[in-house]
């Protein structure tokens, strides 16, 4: 599937990878992310999230399109049919105005997963270093804090260990003021996961898992972008 995925952007002459072919790949990978399925009409997308459960959230899939929110194309927390059609077509229109020239696959249909906390898991290509995984605090955190750890790639458990401990957040995981510690054994092996997935695929550049949801039970990726490198 990975190898598919990738041949398919290619063909297309896209580096940007859809959020759904991001999960696909991750996914294999042994990765643990949210399902996501593709919609191509408003009837589809109600079924869809008929079938996962509500509440819902939908995201516009395209290949051109990077900062989804921006675009006008993402709803949250739809909780009917109803509600789901209604957005789809709205998600549509909206990235339509703004991005005439996008090519739109459709819109992505995901459940919304419970609250946790919010970490960043990512790759990017140092042109000295090569390939460098980073953990952090996640969401919003990201860009106001830049509480951030690096190691280049391959990682072993104790380097996942080490760029969890090192970040100022770490409290946060742990039970900061009475809530509940998340699985760090869980955070640690996503981030070795990602460090073998990017080993084994050259030709990503960037890879970002943000949000991850961090539970006293596991972790889960809500949203996910892969970047290829320049195909010549």
């Amino acid at each position: 599937m990975t190898n598919q995925i990738i041949t398919r952007a290619r063909k297309e002459s896209r580096k940007l990878l859809t959020e759904i072919e991001s999960k696909q790949m991750l996914k294999e990978a042994g990765i643990n992310v949210v399902e996501t399925m593709l919609a191509t009409s408003p009837e589809k997308a109600a079924g869809i999230a008929t079938e996962l459960g509500f509440p819902v959230v939908l995201k516009i899939a395209s290949g051109d399109i990077v900062h989804k929110s921006d675009a006008g194309g993402v709803k949250i927390g739809l909780k009917t049919a109803k509600q789901v059609a209604k957005a789809y077509d709205g998600i549509m229109k909206s990235v339509r105005q703004k991005f005439p020239d996008a090519k739109l696959q459709g819109v992505a249909v995901q459940k919304m997963a419970r609250p946790g906390v919010e970490v960043i898991i990512g790759m990017s290509k140092d042109a000295q270093f090569g390939p460098m995984v980073m953990f952090g605090l996640g969401g919003i955190f990201v860009e106001l804090l830049k509480d951030v750890a690096f190691r280049i790639t391959p990682l072993e458990k104790r380097d996942a260990a080490e760029m969890i401990k090192e970040i100022k957040g770490y409290p946060m995981l742990t039970g900061f003021r009475g809530q509940e510690p998340v699985d760090i054994g869980k955070l640690e092996d996503m981030i070795l996961k990602i460090s073998d997935f990017v080993e084994h695929h050259p030709e990503i550049k960037e890879l970002d898992l943000n949000p991850v949801f961090a539970y006293k039970d596991g972790a889960v990726a809500v949203d996910a972008r892969i970047i290829l490198e320049d195909s010549n």
